[in-house]
């Protein structure tokens, strides 16, 4: 790759997009975005007169990530997770130059990224979860066979797990008819279990609730067979309508839809992942075994759903507690 000169700099670019493309295998969109920006870093060296990757100190690091955030003519001002990206690129490429013997220290090792600001996960009252999946359709009720009713209880069924196992779209459309325990072998009381592939090929398995598992049973011996006659869905647990495996996509525009027909704002898979979470909290679950249902690799993710229950906290005793309350003025 040749951006700005043919300097040693610019080969080194070249160099390591070519290592990102052949021995990372980053997607194209990925090498776009790391080209775009390696570009730019060379752009902002050369008003230096920088060419050359040990010519580098980690005061033109900072200084680059600086003009980022603050723009020019030819780029409006980075947010944190914009310039934390580019920023990656630069590291990235600092640290391949020393390991690969192109200069002998990396100036970018100490210069870290802008911390992003805290966005708390949007949470659905109960209520509004209630009155989404209401307007799914039935849960259990008997299908009269007409193609709109054997989706309206997939529908529901679909929405059932995403909240009941607070899972991801990706894991939810991904499951397979195995995943899912034969929920007529599980005694009295005793929760059904659904095996869920999450981020890095990680496995986990989620109990599932008793308005979740009705709703999943019935999906599967009412519809599932239906929709699988054409055997294209192979073992996939969640079918459209012409037979194939539900995609990401398709799960996206089943909530969309829902939501319209219920009258809830604002809503995505994840809102039904944060409700989840925050639900569970709220009712005093252990934020470990939250981690673990959620599949996150560090509690340290998990605790953001912490500070919701705690803004929730703060409501409760604003409105409930008599010494809370603004005093009258005199």
């Amino acid at each position: 790759m040749s951006t700005v000169g043919e300097g040693p700099l610019a080969r080194l670019c070249g160099t390591y997009l070519d290592h990102l493309a052949a021995e990372r295998a980053l997607a194209d969109n990925t090498l776009l975005a790391y080209r775009r920006d390696l570009r730019r870093y060379e752009v902002f060296l050369s008003e230096d007169a920088v060419t050359a990757p040990d010519e580098v100190d980690p005061a033109q690091v900072r200084g680059f990530l600086a003009a980022l955030r603050k723009g020019d003519e030819e780029h409006p001002p980075l947010g944190a997770a914009s310039a934390g990206r580019a920023l990656a690129a630069v590291r990235g490429l600092h640290a391949f130059a020393l390991r690969e013997g192109w200069c002998g220290t990396d100036p970018a090792a100490e210069v870290t990224p802008p911390a992003p600001p805290m966005r708390l996960p949007k949470a659905l009252p109960l209520e509004d979860v209630e009155r989404l999946l209401e307007a799914a359709g039935p849960a259990s009720a008997p299908a009269s066979g007409e193609r709109a009713d054997l989706l309206a209880l997939r529908d529901r069924a679909l929405l059932e797990v995403l909240y009941g196992a607070g899972a991801r779209i990706s894991e939810t459309v991904g499951l397979d008819v195995d995943d899912v325990a034969d929920m007529d072998e599980c005694a009295d009381g005793e929760l059904a279990l659904v095996r869920f592939r999450g981020k890095g090929g990680h496995e986990r398995l989620v109990p599932l609730g008793s308005y979740a598992s009705r709703a999943l049973q019935a999906y599967m011996v009412r519809v599932r067979p239906f929709l699988a006659r054409s055997g294209r869905g192979g073992p996939a647990l969640f079918l459209n309508a012409r037979g194939g495996r539900l995609t990401r996509q398709g799960g996206w525009g089943v909530l969309g839809a829902v939501a319209e027909r219920a009258g809830v704002e604002g809503v995505s898979p994840h809102t039904l992942r944060h409700s989840f979470a925050t639900h569970l909290l709220d009712g005093g679950a252990d934020i470990r075994v939250v981690q673990e249902l959620l599949g996150h690799s560090s509690v340290t993710t998990t605790q953001v759903y912490t500070l919701v229950t705690v803004e929730h906290l703060r409501e409760v005793y604003a409105v409930s507690h008599p010494r809370a309350r603004r005093a009258a003025a005199p």
